[in-house]
C-alpha cells in the first residue's frame, strides 16, 4: 500500500471519528472529557441560599441535581425557574479548575424572566435586550478571593462562548452562546 492511501486511510478514520463525536449528546460528550466528578459550591447573596452540588458524577448529569441547580439560578425576583443549560454549569466547573480555587461561586444573576430582564433595561444600560441570561445560557458572578482579572482572562481562555467584564458592579458574565467578549 502507498503511503498517499495509508495517509489518506488515516484521515479518513479521524474525520469519521471527529463527526461521530459531534454527534454525541452532550452528556456523551461531558463523560468523555472528563472522568471525575464535578462538584460546585455556590451561594446567592439576594436571596442568602447556599449549595453545594455533584452535578456529574463522571459518566453522567446526575437529573436531581440539574433540578437543584435550576432552582438556585432562579429568578428570585418573580420566583420563576427555567432549565439552565448544563454547558453553563461545566463551565464554571473547568473555571475554578484554572483558577486552582474551590471557593464558593457567588451567583449574581442567572435566569432571568423576560418581565425581570425589561425591568433591568429601564432601570440602567447594560442589559441586553434579547439577553441569554432569559434563554437560561448565562450567568453574573464573582469567585471569593479570586480578582475579577483574572476571572474574565481564565473565562476567555476557555472559549466557550462570551464573556462580559463589570468591575464596576463586581461581575463577570459568562453564557453558552458564541464565542465573544465585552
Amino acid at each position: 500500500m502507498s503511503t498517499i492511501d495509508s495517509f489518506r486511510r488515516k484521515l479518513l478514520l479521524c474525520g469519521s471519528a471527529a463527526a461521530g463525536l459531534a454527534l454525541l449528546p452532550a452528556s456523551a460528550r461531558a463523560s468523555l472529557s472528563t472522568s471525575r466528578p464535578s462538584v460546585l459550591t455556590l451561594n446567592n447573596p439576594h436571596t442568602g441560599e447556599t449549595l453545594k452540588t455533584e452535578f456529574f458524577n463522571g459518566k453522567s448529569y446526575d437529573r436531581d441535581e440539574l433540578s437543584r441547580l435550576n432552582h438556585f439560578f432562579r429568578d428570585y425576583r418573580v420566583n420563576k425557574v427555567k432549565s439552565i443549560d448544563p454547558r453553563l454549569f461545566d463551565q464554571i466547573f473547568r473555571l475554578q479548575a484554572l483558577l486552582e480555587t474551590r471557593k464558593p461561586v457567588q451567583l449574581v444573576s442567572g435566569y432571568r424572566s423576560l418581565a425581570t430582564n425589561d425591568m433591568l433595561r429601564e432601570s440602567g444600560p447594560g442589559v441586553a435586550k434579547h439577553s441569554y441570561h432569559t434563554k437560561g445560557q448565562a450567568m453574573d458572578f464573582h469567585i471569593e478571593g479570586v480578582t475579577l482579572a483574572d476571572v474574565r482572562k481564565a473565562a476567555s481562555s476557555m472559549r466557550a462562548g462570551g464573556v462580559g467584564y463589570y468591575p464596576r458592579s463586581n461581575f463577570v458574565h459568562i453564557d453558552t452562546g458564541p464565542i465573544r467578549h465585552w
